[in-house]
């Protein structure tokens, strides 16, 4: 029996999402004889002054065997243990709350974390502060990078922030050391079979470039899934407002915190990434409560850059997603698949679990679109329900407890909730057992109950304190818990001297 044909695959976009996906597809199908060509346009920048991720780029690494020395100083990379929240819910006295990423260790102080949450909704008076009960909350406040020694007996779950462009290069060197064909031209054309699938692209050369399966990374434009194929976008603008986003960068600062800050403005929020040589900023913002001029003239204000010289960039985006991610033989991956908005940094956790869960769904149809419809229909679940990325977007601008503008109080009012997002919140709020919920539902493959947790104690989302104080039962005051989070966190080096020392290569790839 003759070996199966080569399969040619061609991705048309590159930047940090084609590069990921070159990667992956080139590390999993290399006995397949597979030959990938990746087309970019020469000119287009990568979006961005800074970028953060969870800890699904860890593993991304992991997977393709690449060690942090390797790859943070080529992208100013620094690590990322938390996302602390700035001015979200004021009326609730939390001025702010951090929402570290869980680590193995937690589980010896989550049910603390958890019953604490839930005597506070009975109205006694304890501490829930997500960042007091978590282990990288508490390696976050101390300034150490979440990079545990080899004696340490637990893993640590952790995040990057990097330069988007700078990692898109490095993936892109990587790819092409295993066998990835890039091409720098521009797609200008696409022709397609008979029976509708895609033939070919054609470039600015009038090259036609042949293959099997076409992977589309071109961003916002969606030049195959749109332009060609036609594929329905569905908007996500009826309960996510934000469409836009002005951005500058500012010098780093003496102490590079292992923390993304995301502070509310007037009409949207600030996220701030503290990089090896800069810090990115970006406003997020709606484009219907707040002009563009306004919003560049609020976040240089913000940074203390009125008068600076330097230049902010504006950026447009559309939220939602498409109908169907794998349409014929086209895959779409990244912006071109949707976009919820960068809150909680779910933009390259999306590419990961797509081309991952893409692959196992062709393996398994024999690398045929056998399965296609049941990809389709698992991931455009996973976007938007409850158990991923909408739902846990949406709660974070539908329990703000802001009043200084239209947008807060719109964000607050709207009332287009998922049936999921609606059953979470009442659960909470007539102070039933939501862990116990969540867990029920069970395919909790992102936001967990802790991360729902983090979310609504961060919010100060709580009853007013019972007049009757109860001090005859164990509320896990921070005794026991600050003892193990302090004596684990001594295991620890600061940030600042892991990335000296990485930049110097005195860390072992």
């Amino acid at each position: 029996m003759s070996a199966p044909a080569p399969l040619r695959i061609v991705i048309v976009g590159g930047g940090t999402a084609g590069w990921m996906t070159a990667n992956l597809l080139a590390e999993r199908w290399a006995d397949r004889g597979v030959r990938i060509t990746l087309i970019e346009a020469p000119d287009i920048a990568a979006i961005g002054v800074g970028e953060g991720s969870t800890p699904s780029l860890k593993r991304f690494f992991e997977v393709l065997g690449i060690a942090e020395a390797e790859w943070m100083p080529a992208a100013h990379a620094t690590y990322k243990a938390s996302i602390r929240f700035c001015g979200w819910s004021p009326a609730s006295g939390m001025a702010d709350y951090a929402h570290p990423f869980l680590s193995q260790v937690d589980v010896h102080t989550e049910d603390a974390f958890v019953l604490n949450c839930r005597n506070r909704r009975l109205g006694y008076d304890v501490p829930t502060a997500p960042e007091r009960f978590l282990l990288n909350g508490e390696l976050a406040r101390q300034g150490k990078a979440p990079v545990a020694p080899a004696n340490f007996p637990f893993r640590i779950e952790y995040g990057y922030h990097f330069d988007a462009g700078l990692l898109g290069a490095f993936l892109r060197d990587h790819a092409v050391d295993r066998g990835v064909t890039h091409l720098p031209r521009k797609v200008t054309g696409c022709l397609r079979h008979d029976g509708g699938d895609i033939a070919a692209v054609v470039t600015d050369r009038d090259e036609r470039i042949e293959a099997d399966l076409f992977v589309d990374c071109s961003g916002f434009a969606r030049l195959l899934m749109d332009k060609a194929l036609a594929v329905p976008f569905r908007s996500f603008a009826d309960n996510l407002f934000n469409d836009a986003a002005v951005v500058m960068p500012t010098p780093p600062g003496a102490d590079i915190p292992v923390e993304t800050r995301s502070t509310a403005l007037s009409n949207g929020w600030l996220w701030s990434i503290p990089l090896t040589h800069r810090t990115g900023n970006g406003y997020v913002h709606s484009s219907a409560f707040i002009s563009a001029d306004a919003a560049e003239r609020e976040l240089r204000a913000a940074l203390g850059m009125t008068d600076s010289p330097v230049e902010a960039r504006h950026l447009r985006f559309e939220v939602g997603q498409l109908e169907r991610h794998w349409e014929r033989n086209c895959l779409a991956v990244g912006l071109a698949q949707g976009f919820i908005e960068p809150l909680e940094a779910t933009a390259l956790h999306l590419v990961l679990n797509t081309v991952e869960l893409f692959m196992g769904h062709f393996e398994q149809g024999d690398f045929t679109p056998g399965h296609r419809d049941a990809f389709n229909a698992q991931i455009t679940a996973r976007v938007e329900r409850v158990r991923d990325y909408r739902d846990y977007i949406v709660a974070h601008y539908k329990l703000n407890t802001r009043n200084d503008s239209d947008y807060w109080r719109a964000n607050r009012a709207n009332e287009v909730l998922s049936d999921p997002l609606l059953h979470i919140l009442d659960t909470w709020f007539r102070r039933g057992d939501l862990a116990g919920e969540l867990a029920q539902a069970g395919d909790l493959s992102h936001f967990t109950s802790a991360s729902w947790h983090c979310l609504l104690a961060g919010y100060g989302a709580f009853p007013p304190l019972a007049a009757q104080q109860r001090d005859d039962v164990d509320f896990h005051r921070d005794r026991d818990v600050a003892r193990l989070l302090e004596g684990s966190a001594l295991n620890f080096a600061p940030h600042a001297e892991l990335l000296r020392a990485m930049a110097q290569s005195e860390v072992p790839a």
